[in-house]
């Protein structure tokens, strides 16, 4: 059974994240399926946009504690959706977290609907929005990304759109994509691929600057005695030790 399933219609082609057993956590399988996915529409003429989607009730609820992907793997997922040579375009109709924030970072549009919502809950396991904050960073409001990354706080999809995490909210998430969809129909391949690229320089600046210390750094805070409380306490569902 695979866990990314593909639909193509009309230019647009379909990823959808189908693991809702476990809230579409980020396990190495799924990044895996998603990387190849997104190669094979890469190189597939008829593809002019992806769109990112989910089933279940939540987008994705970050790293699979129990079968995580390598770190350089997810790093070099998140740098295939910026340098894609194709619009990657995030449709949400749920709860996001931590890592899955890191997926609506790196597309190049992200749309949500009205009832959607998002934190960077790492802070409250012990570790911190480290490698996710490379496409995260560059495009989100920095006083915003300080109290949402230190609260770890739930906010909203017009908070979202606000601070720039994502392009629009909407009641209708489908309706709202729908001159999303047909402006990309409309326009030429080398023209996106080309538009892209400039749009993505200063995001790959930040990959190529700070992937090695970002992923360094999560792996102290993973191997650390206090995110091991944090995350134990996270699968046993109590709070961790050091709450007030």
């Amino acid at each position: 059974m695979t866990l990314v399933a593909t639909a193509h219609e009309r230019g647009i082609t379909t990823l959808t994240l189908d693991s809702p057993e476990n809230r579409n956590a980020l396990s190495a399988r799924l990044v895996g399926e998603l990387a190849q996915a997104l190669t094979d529409c890469g190189k597939d003429e008829t593809v002019r946009a992806v769109v990112l989607t989910h089933t279940g009730s939540t987008f994705s609820a970050g790293a699979d504690l129990k079968a995580p992907p390598n770190p350089y793997t997810f790093v070099g997922l998140l740098r295939q959706i910026v340098t894609l040579p194709k619009p990657v375009v995030a449709r949400v109709t749920g709860h996001v977290r931590a890592g899955g924030l890191g997926l609506l970072g790196a597309c190049d549009i992200a749309a949500a609907t009205s009832a959607a919502d998002f934190a960077f809950t790492e802070v409250r396991i012990g570790v911190a929005p480290a490698v996710i904050s490379l496409p995260l960073l560059p495009r989100l409001d920095p006083r915003a990304a300080e109290r949402y990354y230190l609260t770890g706080e739930r906010f909203d999809a017009a908070e979202a759109a606000r601070i720039g995490l994502i392009t629009l909210a909407a009641d209708d998430v489908d309706l709202a994509l729908g001159p999303v969809l047909d402006g990309l129909r409309r326009a030429s391949p080398q023209g996106l691929a080309a538009s892209k690229q400039l749009l993505a320089a200063r995001v790959l600046e930040t990959f190529d600057r700070d992937a090695e210390d970002l992923v360094q750094r999560s792996a102290s805070l993973f191997a650390s005695a206090e995110a091991r409380e944090g995350m134990t306490a996270f699968l046993e569902r109590r709070d961790p030790a050091w709450v007030l």
